[in-house]
């Protein structure tokens, strides 16, 4: 039974725009994997908490010296790290908040990148070891700007960090543009997440 994972850091929920797109593409994923499931992480309802010292320690300490609140805060990073390594393919829905990530996104990657465990340093780099997988990332943002935005390379490189090289990233913009800006670039979203689903009907 395949797996896809859906990631979704809208602070509107399953009302945003960002999350809708992918709610879109898991609907028709479904329809194209009889039997399969979708497992939806929803930051805004099961928010990750903010990386603290404390957090970052005891991600760091070894299983036999842990204390009870550090082990609370792996087996929670373990539950995340263990939602990617089983998921076959992997949704992100992603809107700009002040020209970056949600911060509930960023506490989500915070608690994901551990050395040892998803990336490891070698003598030729870091190492993502979660392996490959088919993801795609999909953007909403208010105004135009671009492949080539800071926020876009952000998600490139924390992805292909742990291991997610190649993401497919759909960017809907101008979304604050008036009604007709908003609709034309939703329906452009719409049309290559629709191309994305095209190799698994092959």
């Amino acid at each position: 039974m395949k797996t896809l994972l859906k990631i979704q850091a809208s602070l509107f929920g399953d009302a945003g725009q960002s999350s809708q797109l992918a709610a879109h593409y898991a609907a028709d994923w479904l329809k194209k994997n009889p039997g399969g499931r979708v497992v939806t992480r929803d930051l805004a309802t099961q928010p990750v908490p903010p990386l603290t010292a404390q957090r970052f320690q005891a991600l760091g300490t070894k299983p036999g010296e842990r204390t009870a609140a550090q082990q609370a805060v792996v087996n929670l990073s373990d539950t995340l790290i263990e939602e990617l390594m089983v998921a076959d393919e992997i949704v992100f829905a992603v809107p700009m908040y002040n020209f970056n990530i949600p911060s509930g996104l960023q506490s989500w990657f915070d608690h994901v990148a551990r050395a040892g465990v998803t990336f490891r340093y070698t003598e030729n780099g870091p190492e993502g070891l979660i392996g490959n997988k088919r993801v795609h990332v999909f953007v909403t943002r208010g105004g135009q700007y671009g492949e080539a935005h800071p926020q876009t390379a952000y998600l490139r490189q924390i992805l292909d960090f742990i291991g997610l090289a190649d993401a497919n990233i759909v960017l809907a913009e101008g979304l604050a543009m008036g009604d007709a800006a908003r609709e034309k670039s939703l329906a452009a979203a719409r049309h290559a997440i629709a191309e994305l689903l095209e190799p698994l009907a092959a």
